[in-house]
């Protein structure tokens, strides 16, 4: 039991954030967007797109943050430190985001501003988050089971590229989700955009899987050497694949495929980083066996993880569902 259980909570931990990168990820990439819409006509087209969805979409990352508290409270009590500030701004912009959501609506003379904060809450939201990974794969300063380096160790060259490149994926997220959801302008502007979001999301990929490798030695070692690189090639070869199918299909001018393409696309990102990392969830010093709390608080803390867990994966099928579909100009849930 005390060699299985943060296996299981790794899993339920990893498919949250999961969860959250690719539901929160579209509301997200929206915003980002909102600056390059000319109009509030289409931006109010663009916000009842996700008006059911995004209070839900957040209850992902809840039951991650949660999760890490109650399984892993070593690894909690290190990576807080060590990007407090990441973490400080990300929250943040999701209450700055949240907020103008809500008051955008109602604002006559001040909607502009509401707008410029819905824009700019969602981007330093998914900018920190890319920041956050960037700084956890390049490594944190631990002695025993403390944090040892400074509140600014994550203030580097490669995380901030991360960041920037969490933006340009949101923004995919986010165009083909427009795309799938919407008609007329806001539709072909979507597709543009997406366009343009696909080609920054392959520039960074680039980047990263070069410089991944280059400036950190172990997590080279766990691609290239054997029998690991056997098994691991597929996962950049399917990326690869799935780029080209993206691009393909907004090419073709199809409405519903990009979408599904850009989500197994951040699927393969979250893979590759899973493989990096695993089974270090304080990179590259703590496991998640060195992290975890007793497995008496695991088994507790699980059971009612898994009473609750089909009820929110199945209010997420049951609201997605109910409101699928087209959003028209002038229709809306909000």
């Amino acid at each position: 039991m005390e060699w299985y259980l943060p296996l299981i909570w790794a899993l339920v931990i990893g498919f949250a954030v999961a969860m959250y990168v690719v539901l929160d990820g579209f509301d997200l990439g929206i915003g980002i967007l909102f600056p390059f819409v000319g109009s509030d006509q289409e931006r109010d087209q663009m916000m009842n797109t996700v008006a059911p969805f995004w209070d839900g979409n957040e209850t992902w990352l809840v039951l991650g943050g949660a999760g890490l508290l109650v399984a892993f409270p070593v690894a909690y009590a290190i990576l807080l430190p060590a990007f407090y500030l990441p973490v400080t701004l990300m929250l943040l912009g999701l209450v700055l985001r949240g907020v103008s959501f809500e008051f955008r609506w109602i604002a006559k003379t001040s909607k502009y501003l509401w707008n410029f904060a819905f824009a700019g809450g969602s981007t330093v939201a998914a900018f920190m988050q890319g920041v956050i990974v960037g700084g956890m794969v390049s490594g944190i300063k631990v002695q025993g089971t403390q944090y040892a380096g400074g509140s600014f160790d994550w203030f580097t060259p490669f995380a901030l590229m991360c960041g920037f490149a969490m933006v340009a994926g949101y923004a995919l997220l986010g165009a083909t989700w427009l795309l799938m959801k919407t008609e007329g302008a806001v539709a072909e502007h979507a597709r543009r955009y997406a366009m343009i979001a696909l080609y920054a999301v392959l520039f960074f990929m680039a980047i990263v899987s070069l410089w991944t490798p280059i400036e950190h030695a172990r997590i080279a070692e766990r691609w290239f050497s054997l029998p690991n690189f056997l098994f691991f090639w597929p996962v950049p070869l399917v990326t690869a694949v799935l780029s080209f199918l993206c691009w393909y299909w907004l090419w073709k001018g199809n409405d519903f495929m990009p979408f599904w393409c850009a989500i197994a696309l951040f699927f393969m990102g979250y893979s590759g980083l899973v493989i990096s990392n695993f089974p270090y969830l304080v990179p590259p010093v703590l496991t998640v066996w060195e992290t975890a709390a007793v497995p008496a608080s695991q088994l507790f803390a699980l059971m009612g993880t898994l009473f609750m867990f089909p009820i929110l994966i199945g209010y997420t099928v049951f609201i997605y569902w109910i409101f699928r579909g087209k959003v028209r100009e002038g229709e809306g849930y909000h």
